[in-house]
């Protein structure tokens, strides 16, 4: 690959571009951080998307599990099929970061591909990810308002990481991950994507860690500018009179609008607000459709109509603190809870907040129940899911089922992120747990009402996690020159549509364990991100309050329908015998006590049981196999094999005994088979254990049976 190439010193390593190869895209990189290595492109259609109402981007992440040295995928396939959640959640970061910086004109659909190509198992693909779409975009002939910087950092101890390696996060307090783009305006990096994920970490962190990475992220923007220089193209223009345009019908709109957009928004039933909403847009439709009879103008009266909407709006907000439903800017809908709602699930919790209802349903499962985890960067088991479920009667639409989609994987993520830090090690609570969430109803912030839903669920089943926790939405409005702004507290439908932010913060009492932000502005500044911090703390805490009267804390006891885990600690080298050859021993517990067996290397086993008895009864039958039989001890054993030369005598389960025909010599006994048939009771003593482990027996003739003593007379 001769391709000019370019580096720049990040950390301790060099992130080095290479101009890509991909000639038929519009534009194409290399980026490279150790041993790490992506592939980016883009691409542009040559026509415009018609009757959309959204910038019609398409992003996506590509794992390919050579770049790991690995060959996974179905053992029939063994190829990559469909993206990873690792993948998903990559491929939607990036989004978030370069979305908001197409020029609204712009109607093309563009197509970014991230491409994984090599990977060191110590750099994290990701951050490469953001950066080199940045790089494709920017310099391709793509219209684009780029190019962003990105960088992750993190916090151990009370030091600062910059793109720490994977060894480096595991032992990490808390992570967060910044893309920013230079303003003009202030001379400045603004923030456009925020992802933070951690154990309780403090406002004032959050702001360290933004400022530690601001040098970076400028010298990332700088280089970036510098390549633009010498391999950019030429930007595609806007087209003049490509487009219906007249400023004539454009004011008759406007004029036609006049006074009922404020009377149809602004009503506190959110039912009436979208009836009178909606009713307004027909009024408008119908009407040019009737003097006009052109489809132009019914385009170009859509994107007036939502125009003047979000300037009322807005506004609004900004000159009067007017919210659509006349609520403060930083006042809390009303909030409504429930736990233990469905009978017979182990724990379950319904969170409402204003239309926004989510439902929790928890369930426990024994350790065997975990993921397992087998990708490009991954291989594990995963005791704790949270999965997300957003049905569309939720937001009133119909649409086919066709599995969870990407914002859904995305939700659900955020949620598992924020809760993971408070819920019991393995060693304090031995059970696989899977939360999922039923979105109910919809109107804002439902990852958010997931977070409380979920936290209460946990409590519901009696699952002793550290400490609550709860989310909350943060929104913005802006005037046009960025110098007055405007703060939303727990933002919903309208505000969500037509604000500028969506600033995502979960945590407990004492800190933040998950930030996820996203804006349709350039960015935000350190002013902003601090007030929406405190406010985010103001509303977090309130809302504790409010679960802590439903639900102080976790229940002292499971749920009666939840299975019970016991615990046996053997030595490893008596697990062979638990196990049984072929798993035949161990198999016929689980199958016999109706139970799930789970064994450790270390000889810790879990044996999970619905009733109390059945896990009783296997443990029972487990320490009979793993017991240490001692010479001298006396049991009545079944014969299970007659042998020449000996019976063998079953003692305990998994352990048996040979009685020798020279013990029966004394009993004038010939053959074993005259005084033995299978499935005898007999009484025994052990009296020699060999250094084989083998238990040589004899007869207690004290305690043989009448019918046996009358053999031997005979």
């Amino acid at each position: 690959m001769k391709t000019k190439e370019y580096k720049i010193k990040l950390g301790e390593k060099d992130l080095i571009i290479q101009e890509g190869i991909a000639t038929k895209a519009n534009g194409s990189v290399f980026v490279r951080y150790g041993d790490t290595e992506i592939l980016a492109t883009c691409v542009m259609s040559d026509t415009e998307t018609k009757n959309t109402d959204f910038f019609p981007l398409n992003v996506e992440y590509q794992e390919r599990y050579y770049a790991a040295g690995k060959i996974l995928g179905s053992r029939f396939i063994r190829r990559e099929s469909r993206p990873s959640e690792e993948a998903i959640l990559t491929a939607r970061m990036i989004d978030r970061a370069i979305r908001p910086l197409f020029p609204s004109w712009l109607k093309r659909e563009v197509q970014v591909v991230v491409t994984c190509l090599s990977w060191d198992g110590e750099n994290d693909p990701d951050i490469l990810g953001v950066l080199g779409a940045s790089l494709a975009l920017l310099i391709s002939d793509i219209p684009w308002e780029g190019p962003i910087g990105v960088a992750r950092v993190a916090k151990k101890g009370k030091e600062f990481f910059l793109n720490p390696t994977y060894q480096i996060r595991e032992e990490e307090k808390f992570e967060t991950t910044f893309s920013g783009v230079f303003s003009q305006n202030t001379d400045d990096i603004l923030i456009n994507m925020i992802e933070m994920e951690g154990d309780e970490a403090g406002e004032e962190e959050i702001l360290e860690s933004y400022e530690f990475c601001l040098p970076y992220l400028k010298s990332l923007i700088d280089f970036q500018k510098k390549i633009r220089e010498e391999i950019g193209k030429e930007k595609i223009k806007k087209e003049e009179g490509g487009e219906f345009e007249s400023e004539e019908v454009e004011k008759e709109i406007k004029d036609f609008l006049k006074g009922k957009i404020e009377k149809a928004i602004y009503q506190k039933d959110p039912l009436s607000q979208k009836e009178k909403f909606f009713s307004l847009k027909k009024q408008l439709f119908d009407y040019l459709k009737e003097k006009y009879q052109s489809e132009e103008v019914l385009v170009l009266g859509g994107e007036v109509f939502k125009k003047e909407v979000s300037e009322v709006v807005r506004q609004n907000i900004l000159n009067k603190e007017l919210r659509p439903d006349f609520r403060k800017l930083n006042e809390i809908r009303e909030i409504e809870i429930e736990v233990g709602v469905l009978p017979r699930t182990h724990g379950s919790a319904l969170f409402s907040r204003g239309e926004t209802k989510a439902l929790s349903i928890l369930t426990l499962g024994a350790p065997g129940d975990v993921k397992l985890l087998e990708g490009m960067e991954i291989r594990g088991k995963k005791r704790f899911m949270h999965h997300y479920n957003f049905p569309p009667y939720c937001s009133g639409e119909i649409k086919p089922f066709r599995g969870p989609s990407r914002r859904e994987i995305g939700h659900g993520m955020l949620v598992e992120r924020a809760l993971l830090p408070l819920v019991p090690t393995f060693e304090q609570f031995p059970y696989t747990m899977r939360i999922v969430t039923e979105i109910l109803s919809s109107n804002g912030s439902t990852s958010m009402a997931s977070v409380c839903a979920s936290s209460l669920a946990l409590m519901d089943a009696g699952v002793p996690i550290k400490k609550p926790a709860a989310g909350i939405a943060i929104g913005l409005v802006t005037s046009d020159d960025g110098k007055n702004y405007k703060l939303l507290a727990d933002i919903q439908g309208p505000e969500d549509h037509h604000g500028e932010m969506d600033f995502k913060v979960a945590g407990t009492e004492d800190g933040i364990t998950a930030i996820q932000m996203d804006v349709k502005i350039k960015g935000i500044t350190r002013e902003i991100l601090k007030d929406a911090l405190d406010l985010a703390k103001k509303c977090r805490l309130k809302i504790l309050e409010k679960m802590k009267q439903v639900l102080p804390s976790p229940r002292s006891s499971l749920s009666p329908y939840a299975p019970r885990i016991y615990t046996l600690q053997i030595k490893p080298e008596k697990i062979r015998e638990v196990i049984g050859p072929g798993g035949r021993v161990i198999h016929e517990i689980i199958e016999k006590c109706e139970v799930s067996i789970d064994i450790e290397e270390t000889g810790k086993i879990y044996i999970t049981a619905e009733k109390e008895e059945a896990a009783k009864k296997a443990l029972a039958w487990i320490k009979n196999i793993t017991r240490e039989i001692k010479v001298g001890e006396v049991f009545l054993g079944k014969v299970k094999r007659i042998l020449n030369f000996g019976a063998i005598v079953e003692l305990l389960p998994g352990q048996e005994g040979l009685i020798h025909i020279s013990q029966l010599k004394q009993f004038r006994i010939k053959k074993v088979d005259d005084l033995f048939k299978i499935g005898d009771v007999v009484p025994v003593r052990v009296i020699n254990i060999d250094e084989h482990g083998r238990i040589n027996l004899s007869l207690n003739k004290s305690k043989l049976p009448f019918k046996m003593r009358k053999k031997m007379r005979k």
